[in-house]
């Protein structure tokens, strides 16, 4: 655990730090995100694949890996940076160590990294490809990292979604089903369909290619089309599907949701120069006024001016100014880019899913 590896980004800069996790090398779009806790939910957010993910908070895995708090049912970063990696965890519920985490999925870990210095340059910079180095030098890594595809360039979705429909089942029956709701996998988070499940709904998760046809087949009341990784500009065939569905039957868009959304109705996504990532996102509800602190994690926004007259503009980043969320001005289609399930996270932003429920009825 305390062989040296590298951190190399496809500028050509390199940080020197300590191997912990999976001794390989791993590539990736390399992120930051500074919440203060949730590393596992982190690590298995499907929304990350494909990333090198770098938390901004110094000390990670100071309270270990517990059976509960997992977003998917693997690890999905490509590598995972951390100023100071705790070997020693404390916590009640906690049956692993991140170390022990890590090497069980083959995913490799470094520590040692002075995170403030790569955050401000990939702030400055933007975000860009990068590998971490174990037993190979940062020369031959960065050679090799230049040869891959960019991260823009690769339909993650494709590699995260499920290959079959399954339903989910894992908190029990649902009290007196209200709603049957399919939820389009572009990479959901398990806490999604917790939340619906929580609020009596039969939640069934589909794959990403499923067509409009086989979506109404099953009858649904709504659909959820969840978060999930990479450039929307890459998934016609969900925006399509999207397209054939409006109008038909109540849909939900979270994050990557939002933005196949927008491109359903005519609408163009860009990309951001560091993305949102982090707990602590102030997003302001245009109909109400309020404010609201969200959590996000997202590398690519909704241009407004690109969006027809149906289409309004419901929430806004009080940061960037940036599209927060959409809502169609005749159909029950509404979106959000932020996560309104987050976990953990700000609490108070789960009313969305009640908003959704609100036009099933």
């Amino acid at each position: 655990m305390a062989d040296r590896a590298h951190l190399v980004l496809e500028d050509g800069m390199v940080y020197e730090g300590r191997a912990f996790g999976a001794g390989a090398t791993a590539f990736g779009e390399v992120v930051f995100n500074t919440s203060m806790t949730g590393y596992q939910e982190m690590l298995t957010d499907p929304s990350y694949a494909g990333q090198i993910v770098m938390p901004t908070y110094p000390l990670i895995g100071n309270y270990g890996i517990n059976e509960r708090d997992s977003e998917s049912r693997e690890v999905q970063v490509s590598g995972f940076v951390v100023r100071e990696h705790n070997t020693n965890p404390s916590h009640s519920l906690s049956t692993s160590t991140l170390h022990d985490f890590l090497v069980a999925q083959g995913v490799p870990g470094l520590s040692g990294i002075d995170t403030r210095a790569v955050t401000r340059r990939l702030r400055n910079r933007g975000v860009m490809m990068g590998a971490i180095t174990v037993g190979e030098s940062p020369e031959s890594a960065l050679a090799r990292l230049r040869e891959l595809p960019p991260y823009d360039e690769v339909d993650y979705v494709a590699k995260v979604s499920t290959k079959e429909p399954y339903d989910w089942t894992e908190d029990g029956a649902a009290a007196g089903r209200r709603y049957r709701v399919l939820v389009d996998d572009y990479g959901v988070k398990y806490n999604i369909m917790r939340i619906l499940r929580s609020k009596g709904c039969e939640v069934t998760a589909i794959p990403a290619k499923a067509s409009a046809g086989y979506i109404m087949s099953r009858r649904p009341d709504g659909v959820v089309l969840s978060p999930g990784p990479g450039d929307p500009e890459l998934l016609d065939y969900a925006v399509d599907t999207a397209k054939s569905l409006a109008g038909r039957v109540p849909i939900l868009g979270i994050c990557l949701g939002n933005q196949v959304i927008a491109r359903a109705f005519g609408g163009r996504t860009f990309k951001l120069k560091f993305g949102h990532r982090g707990g602590n996102h102030p997003v302001r509800d245009l109909d109400t006024g309020r404010v609201h602190i969200t959590a996000q994690n997202h590398g690519y926004a909704v241009d407004p001016d690109s969006l027809p007259p149906e289409v309004r503009v419901s929430h806004v980043n009080l940061n960037d100014a940036t599209v927060e969320g959409l809502r169609h001005k005749s159909l029950p289609i509404m979106s959000i880019q932020y996560h309104s399930e987050a976990s953990p996270g700000p609490l108070d932003n789960t009313y969305v899913f009640d908003k959704f429920l609100e036009m099933l009825s």
